[in-house]
């Protein structure tokens, strides 16, 4: 099942919440909330407020316990831009732009969780696999060895 949590009008740039978004995507609940709490910015404190509200979603809404639940997606939208102006030299003026972003996060729970130990089992599990169907090479002593032609041979 899905669990869905949305925070609008986040005022930060996409850009930067796209940077730590990136970060926690198919990541178990536990380890993206370890890694936001120790990035140091501020797209890690508005992205963690918005995957508590999905924790706390899944948990009262859904039923679900956090311990099975992965993110599945977190994306960062375009928000509407406030527009103000900067007064400048000689009596213009130029714009300077403050954008804000939506902060989307989905968790799942139908996603298994992918531990290191796992996937390292799994690699090894295909080397043996690859090993197995792989064709034997002769080795070094087996091969006969080519003569090379002098001069007088060619």
């Amino acid at each position: 099942m899905e669990v869905r949590s949305i925070y609008k009008y986040a005022r930060i740039s996409p850009f930067k919440a796209r940077e730590v978004t990136r970060e926690i995507q198919g990541l178990p609940v536990s380890a993206a909330l370890d890694l936001l709490a120790f990035t140091p910015k501020k797209a890690a404190f508005l992205i963690n407020k918005t995957l508590k509200s999905a924790i706390a979603n899944a948990e009262n809404n859904a039923n679900l316990k956090p311990d099975g639940l992965v993110v599945k997606e977190a994306t960062v939208g375009e928000g509407p831009t406030l527009k103000r102006i900067m007064a400048r030299a000689r009596g213009s003026a130029s714009q300077i732009l403050k954008r804000t972003s939506h902060i989307r996060i989905v968790l799942s729970d139908e996603i298994p969780i992918e531990t290191r130990e796992t996937r390292k089992a799994k690699q090894e599990q295909e080397k043996k696999a690859a090993k197995k169907t792989a064709p034997r090479e002769a080795s070094a002593e087996e091969k006969p060895r080519a003569k090379k032609k002098t001069a007088k041979e060619k």
